[in-house]
Formats: C-alpha cells, sequence, structure tokens
C-alpha cells in the first residue's frame, strides 16, 4: 500500500444506484435499429426499458453494480479506502445487490429505500469498446434532498456526484451545501455530453460551488463549444482544479497557474465503460493522499487502462494487487 495510506482522507459519492447489465454488440446497426445514439446516455421510461430489455436478454450477459459516482466509489474501494456512497434502492433483489457488492468491498452505503423497482443500465458494447446505455432510474431517480442528512457527511474528506443527478436540482444543490458546510472538498463529473446539452445553465450554476470538475472531450465541448485545449482554460476559469480526459491521448489537467498532460497507457480497449468513473477515482485518490498533480492524474489514467480491458468495472484481485503497487511507484517517484 502506499506510504501515505494511513493519512488519507476518505471519499464520498452520490449518485444513482444502479444495477448494470452489459452485452456486447457485433456491430453499431444494432444501435441504430434500437434508436440509441453511439455513446450517449438515454434516459428510458417502463416501456421502453422492456423493449430493450427484450433486445439484451438475447445475448450474452454480465452484471455489475453501476451507476458513475458508484463505479468511482468501489474503484477507491478496491484501491484500499473507505469510502461511503449515498443512494436510493428498491426493497428488491437488484436493490439487495447493489447493498451487498458495498458491504463486502468495504463501502458505507447510506441506503435509502424507495417502494418501486431499483434501476438498471441496459449497457451496449460496441467492437471498439465505445459504450451506450438505455437507463431505467427506477426509484433511484426517486431521492430527494430531504432523503439528506447532515451526518452522512461526517468522517469524509471529498464529496464526488455524477452528472446525471442533475435532473433533480434540489437534491444536488443541497447536497453540495451539506458537503461545503461539513468542510468537504467537492467535485462533480459533467457524466455525458447529452446530458450537459439538455442542462447547460444548471451545470454553469454548479461548476461556482464544487472545487473539481471532470469532463471527457465531447463533455468539455458541449459545455464550452470549444476544443479540448480551448475548453480546459474555460472551464479552469471558473472552478479551482479541471480536468479533460481526451480518450487515447490522455489527460490534460489544470490548477491555478499549474498545467499537467498525461499520455494514455497504449492498450487494446475491450470495453469503455467505466473508464471516467475509473479515471475520477484515481485521481481523487492521488488528491486524497496529497499526491502531485501529475502523480494524481497518472493514476487516474492508469486505472481507466485498466478497467477498459476487461467488460464491465469488475476487476480481478490479482488486477487490483498490481494497480495499487504501481500506485505507490507512481507516488514515490
Amino acid at each position: 500500500m502506499p506510504k501515505f495510506a494511513k493519512m488519507m482522507k476518505k471519499v464520498l459519492g452520490m449518485g444513482n444506484a444502479l444495477v448494470d447489465v452489459l452485452a456486447r454488440i457485433d456491430d453499431d446497426a444494432a444501435l441504430t435499429r434500437l434508436g440509441l445514439p453511439k455513446g450517449s446516455m438515454q434516459l428510458i421510461d417502463t416501456a421502453r426499458y422492456i423493449e430493450l430489455r427484450k433486445e439484451i436478454d438475447a445475448l450474452p450477459l454480465q452484471r455489475a453494480t453501476g451507476g458513475s459516482a458508484g463505479n468511482t466509489i468501489l474503484a477507491l474501494a478496491n484501491l484500499g479506502m473507505e469510502p461511503g456512497f449515498i443512494g436510493c434502492v428498491g426493497d428488491d433483489e437488484s436493490g439487495d445487490f447493489f447493498t451487498e457488492n458495498c458491504r463486502s468491498h468495504g463501502i458505507r452505503f447510506h441506503r435509502v429505500e424507495a417502494e418501486g423497482a431499483s434501476g438498471v443500465a441496459l449497457t451496449f458494447i460496441s467492437p471498439d469498446g465505445q459504450r451506450t446505455f438505455g437507463t431505467h432510474l427506477g426509484v433511484a431517480a426517486g431521492m430527494t434532498a430531504e432523503d439528506l442528512n447532515p451526518r452522512m457527511f461526517d468522517g469524509y474528506g471529498y464529496f464526488h456526484v455524477e452528472g446525471y443527478l442533475t435532473q433533480n436540482h434540489t437534491l444536488i444543490d443541497r447536497a453540495y451545501s451539506m458537503a461545503r458546510a461539513a468542510g468537504l472538498v467537492s467535485s462533480l463529473d459533467l457524466a455525458s455530453y447529452n446530458i450537459v446539452e439538455a442542462d447547460h445553465d444548471f451545470f454553469s450554476y454548479l461548476l461556482g460551488k464544487v472545487s473539481i470538475v471532470f469532463a471527457n472531450e465531447e463533455e468539455a465541448a458541449a459545455f464550452t463549444d470549444k476544443g479540448p485545449v480551448e475548453a480546459l482554460e474555460k472551464l479552469a476559469a471558473v472552478c479551482p482544479v479541471a480536468v479533460v480526459k481526451v480518450g487515447e491521448r490522455g489527460a490534460m489537467v489544470a490548477r491555478g497557474e499549474e498545467r499537467v498532460t498525461v499520455p494514455a497507457r497504449s492498450v487494446v480497449p475491450i470495453d469503455t465503460t467505466g473508464a471516467g468513473d475509473y479515471f475520477a477515482a484515481g485521481f481523487l485518490y492521488g488528491l486524497a493522499n496529497d499526491y502531485t498533480l501529475r502523480a494524481s492524474a497518472e493514476i487516474g489514467t492508469l486505472l481507466a487502462s485498466e478497467v477498459i480491458q476487461t467488460v464491465g468495472t469488475t476487476l480481478d484481485e490479482a488486477v487490483w494487487q498490481k494497480i495499487r503497487s504501481q500506485c505507490a511507484t507512481i507516488a514515490n517517484r
């Protein structure tokens, strides 16, 4: 384990508590036929969920806990942290699956329970590894500002939220206010270009409340209408730490006058599910350990490179042992 492990601050996440159902497709024609824009996350109603479920159930499937912030918190747990997660599930098998996965990984699940079905993300994986989601939020979307209480934020140093939660403005606004009152450093992942386009004004408001923003190239363009280099500067002008991920070209980070660019690791992607979420985990892990900005970004690219070499976001313990060893090497350079 890294030499600062005992000193690291804990991370609390909040997001849609989802169970991912993942399937690989032979070509992108299936996405066109199903009316799913490649690389997007589409929120779907019950009727549409049933329609897509019939399609995906005909394919070989894998299942894992999901949700953007949920993936980040799971990765942090596997790095040796004791993170927490706030999310809403139903009293059903999927909700119990999510809860048990948190427990088995040492994640403190601040479980909010509501009547109805737990959320499920149907994930179609293209031959090039790109993933396209049809997400039935179920009760995950039913979490309200009233479900939060200040005690949830006790004992943490960082608070990470996924942009997919912006369908509930009051919830996310109150959560950030509680985190600030508790002295936590807050971060936001912009989540998906179509979500940013649909709620641009609210994202602009949120960037004034957080200290760290994560965006991929498409999300950064949707928010700033600029290419990645200019987008980084625009994001850095309104947020203390800005990260723009540029796929196989790596990631760029800005903090004050400091600029860091780190290359992506050369691997063959099988499934890009969770790549951004795992980058956020590695980056926050570095910051929580007081590592340099470059080391934090390098750990982010390390985690992203590992998760895209498997279907879904579940890595074997042997892989995590290798990752933890490499994190220590990066930190001690």
